[in-house]
């Protein structure tokens, strides 16, 4: 991968998921995503030898979504521990990211931290010392980025204007001792997370200690250690698309995470950090397109951890 010319793969890339435009829809269950151009498309590579390359609306910023669950886990992680994994587990779901029957039958412990029912009770975790955890996200992403990035508040009152489910998933995790606060409150919390707004650009950059045993060559600082890094990463791979994470590594073969937004980051252990965009999902809530362009990506570059 380090002797190829990445700008040169990315505009490959960028040629490759043209015909791939229109086979998916944007998440038109939250009103303000619903309005972005379909045909949106962008991509950024971030090397941990510094090497960046970016194609098509790559700094153009969109709803991130759950990708910021990565932000929130990793700040979980480094400041509870293992104390995490007594609310939520660490096996894939099979099950649609906002599913109400599994968490039923297994009394409130959502089965992954990236499923919304994980991403709630971590992020209620974090509102057992920090006063407003949607702001300590964008501060801990926008430090990761090397540049300040904001919380869309339109988009977050459209989510959770229409966040019904979520509320349901947050009133049976109370009601079952998984989350310790209001649901509203942790629903509220939730949705002004996920509202943040960054580019390919910043996502990459942000990403980048995935891809370098924990250290930020942005920040020139450890984020992660070593240990806790493999595990996210292990985590991606496994729980990172939801229920369609098993197709996902057949195609792409890297740890990734999927936003509603249009959003997807990939990471390439010891090598490199990728974001793409393009609002078009599949059934599973994933970027059509963006799933493409990963899947050229790692064909490309034969970059696959698989």
């Amino acid at each position: 991968m380090d002797h190829l010319s990445i700008a040169d793969v990315l505009a490959e890339v960028a040629v490759l998921v043209k015909p791939h435009f229109g086979k998916g829809r944007p998440a038109d269950y939250i009103p303000q995503l619903a309005g972005v151009p379909p045909t949106r498309f962008g991509m950024a590579v971030r090397l941990v030898s510094g090497e960046e390359a970016v194609v098509g609306d790559a700094d153009e910023g969109f709803s991130v979504q759950s990708i910021t669950k990565i932000f929130s886990l990793g700040l979980a992680l480094n400041r509870f521990g293992d104390e995490v994994w007594t609310r939520v587990g660490k096996e894939p779901s099979g099950t649609p990211f906002n599913h109400l029957s599994q968490l039923e039958a297994e009394e409130g412990v959502p089965r992954n931290p990236f499923i919304n029912a994980g991403a709630m009770a971590v992020c209620d975790q974090l509102m057992d010392v920090f006063n407003d955890p949607p702001a300590l996200v964008r501060g801990f992403a926008g430090f990761l980025a090397g540049e300040k990035v904001e919380i869309d508040e339109t988009v977050a009152a459209s989510e959770l204007a229409n966040a019904w489910q979520n509320r349901a998933i947050a009133n049976l995790m109370r009601g079952k001792g998984t989350i310790n606060h209001d649901p509203e409150a942790v629903v509220a919390a939730y949705c002004r997370q996920c509202a943040l707004t960054m580019s390919c650009r910043q996502l990459a950059r942000a990403m980048l200690p995935l891809a370098a045993g924990g250290f930020s060559p942005i920040v020139e600082e450890t984020i992660f250690p070593e240990r806790l890094t493999r595990r996210l990463n292990a985590l991606l791979l496994t729980c990172g698309i939801y229920d369609s994470v098993g197709s996902f590594a057949y195609r792409v073969g890297l740890p990734a995470k999927s936003g509603v937004g249009g959003g997807i980051v990939a990471i390439v252990p010891g090598k490199a950090a990728i974001a793409v965009w393009s609002p078009e999902l599949d059934r599973f809530g994933t970027s059509v397109v963006g799933t493409v362009a990963l899947e050229r990506f790692s064909q490309l570059t034969n970059c696959s951890v698989l």
